[in-house]
């Protein structure tokens, strides 16, 4: 009887198969964020690559394909077809990969790389800061980079992972996870209320010196004020502006002028008399503290885990903070989640 041989792979043929199939995986995640951003060079700010390493892994797909996936113009690149089915097939496949992997996270698998954290100057000195080192002795496999800023900063231009914000929420291709809706209110010292009286309507505002936070896109020669239904926009003016919200409650303390701060970063200095609430009929706008980033599919765990730290520490900070004013005053603690 004639034996029949199979023949065996050898190590180092199943190591290189191994390794392809593996860099065929990294580049099916190139074309999925690369779909999701819009373009090779957002994809690789987000993913740390150049976009022309992004752009390579992409031909490399189509010449395993043999097939184009992009249809590309100088100013604008959009799915083929082909690319579209191909896409849509491999978002499946890696949501399913990433279940997997999120099944066993809390069975041994630690989250793990390098986040980029960007969070507003105030509100990053008072609750990101003292959290991050301990976040970090919690996961010590995730490496954090905290950059502090009251500008907006750009996620994909600056491949940021996470920002914490405290504004009105436009960015409709940012991924948004909400902490609170923050009342603001304002105020000023019983200093300046004493030189240059207590402000009685809206219109009364055009008289006082106003202290504005300036920053691109900022509306910071017009406040809105809100009662009822009805809104009142007023043109406000002032000698001091700064891109600083911190300088700005500094100089309120200081008696320089009228501010609006959100109510539970002044609530100590409230609590203590040493600001004032004014015009409290009217309200301006509320603003969302909210937790961004640009992963509308396959959150990375070290996202995932250091945005349960934040929303968990932003909201006892906001309750802790509101705690003790009147029931007017501290109207804000309702809307916070538990």
């Amino acid at each position: 009887m004639q034996q029949l041989q199979f023949a065996i792979p050898s190590k180092s043929v199943l190591t290189f198969k191994i390794q392809a199939q593996m860099s065929k995986l990294e580049n099916i995640r190139v074309l999925i964020r690369t779909v999701e951003l819009g373009s090779f060079s957002a994809a690789g700010r987000s993913m740390r690559l150049s976009a022309a390493v992004v752009s390579h892994r992409i031909r490399t797909l189509e010449q395993q394909l043999g097939c184009r996936l992009f249809n590309r113009t100088t100013r604008k690149m959009h799915l083929t077809e082909q690319g579209r089915t191909f896409y849509e097939h491999c978002v499946e496949v890696c949501e399913a990969l990433d279940r997997a992997e999120a099944s066993i996270a809390d069975k041994g698998a630690a989250p793990r790389g390098v986040l980029k954290v960007t969070a507003p100057l105030g509100f990053g000195r008072r609750v990101i800061a003292p959290l991050v080192p301990r976040f970090h002795a919690s996961h010590p496999e995730i490496d954090v980079f905290l950059r502090l800023s009251d500008y907006l900063v750009d996620l994909f231009t600056e491949a940021v992972d996470v920002a914490v914000r405290m504004a009105p929420l436009t960015d409709s291709s940012l991924v948004v996870r909400k902490i609170a809706d923050v009342e603001r209110t304002l105020c000023a010292a019983p200093s300046y209320i004493d030189r240059m009286g207590l402000p009685k309507t809206p219109a009364d505002l055009e008289k006082h010196h106003c202290l504005k936070l300036r920053y691109p896109g900022a509306r910071q020669s017009r406040w809105t004020l809100i009662k009822g239904k009805r809104d009142f926009d007023v043109s406000v003016s002032g000698h001091l502006d700064t891109d600083d919200g911190d300088i700005l409650t500094d100089w309120a303390l200081t008696g320089e002028g009228i501010v609006i701060k959100p109510l539970f970063e002044i609530a100590p200095h409230i609590k203590r008399g040493t600001l004032v609430p004014i015009l409290t009929d009217y309200a301006p706008p509320p603003v969302t503290l909210a937790i961004l980033h640009a992963y509308s599919r396959m959150v990375p765990l070290k996202v995932r885990t250091f945005a349960d730290a934040v929303v968990d520490e932003a909201r006892a900070h906001i309750r802790s903070s509101l705690s003790g004013l009147d029931t007017n005053q501290a109207r804000s603690l309702k809307k916070v989640r538990a």
